[in-house]
Parts: structure tokens; C-alpha cells; sequence
């Protein structure tokens, strides 16, 4: 039995909030978002970390970009959004799946903006 959280997730073994999916991704919410949109981007295939990845890889990593897309657009987030790989443990990689975070703010706020002092002193 696989125990990696997201096989069973693209196996539909565990229940989780789907986004979309095609032959190759599944894209589901994060079960402890970051941001107001926080979606994860995740190969059916599995491979561990980023840095095992092939070339023989590259297609999934290509639909993992297009999906990417595709789920911006779904969620109404087109205006921008930040797509970010954890890589390792030191890197913060909690699951051991290779996987894509895509994050956006619907309101007029740019990811990239300073915060406000307030919300630095929560940090």
C-alpha cells in the first residue's frame, strides 16, 4: 500500500478539495493555506523531491505549469498569482511528492508589495 499522501490523493483513496485534472496533474486545495488561494499542483506520477527529477520528467513539469494556469483561471486569480516549489526538508518540503504551490490574493494587493509594519510585527 502507498502510504505518500498525495498518490493516494491523485488515487482518490483520500478525499481532497479537486480543482481540476488531467492524464498527467491533479491540482486540489491546501488543507492548511497560506494565502486566501492556496492550491497545489501535483504530478500523478510520483517523484520525491525536485532534485530527483529527469529529463525524463519533463513533460509532467510542463502540464504542471499549463495547470497552473488552468486553476488561475478557475479560481479568478488571472490579474497574478506565485507558483513555488519547497525543495528538501532545509527548503521546506513537508511531503515527499514533488509538487507546485500556487498562491494568489483576490483583492488588489500585489504579492510582491511590502507589508505593513503590523503585519511584519505578527510574523
Amino acid at each position: 500500500m502507498n502510504t505518500c499522501i498525495f498518490c493516494q490523493i491523485v488515487e482518490k483513496r483520500v478525499p481532497a478539495k479537486l480543482i481540476m485534472e488531467n492524464d498527467y496533474v491533479v491540482a486540489f486545495s491546501d488543507i492548511n493555506p497560506k494565502a486566501p488561494v492556496h492550491a497545489l499542483i501535483v504530478p500523478k506520477k510520483h517523484v520525491r523531491s525536485v532534485n530527483d527529477l529527469s529529463e525524463n520528467d519533463a513533460t509532467d513539469i510542463v502540464q504542471m505549469m499549463l495547470a497552473a494556469k488552468e486553476v488561475a483561471q478557475k479560481l479568478q486569480v488571472v490579474k497574478g498569482y506565485k507558483l513555488a516549489f519547497n525543495v528538501e526538508r532545509a527548503g521546506g518540503q513537508v511531503i515527499d511528492h514533488v509538487h507546485m504551490h500556487l498562491l494568489a490574493w483576490p483583492d488588489d494587493r500585489n504579492i510582491g508589495d511590502q507589508p505593513e509594519e503590523k503585519e511584519v510585527a505578527m510574523i
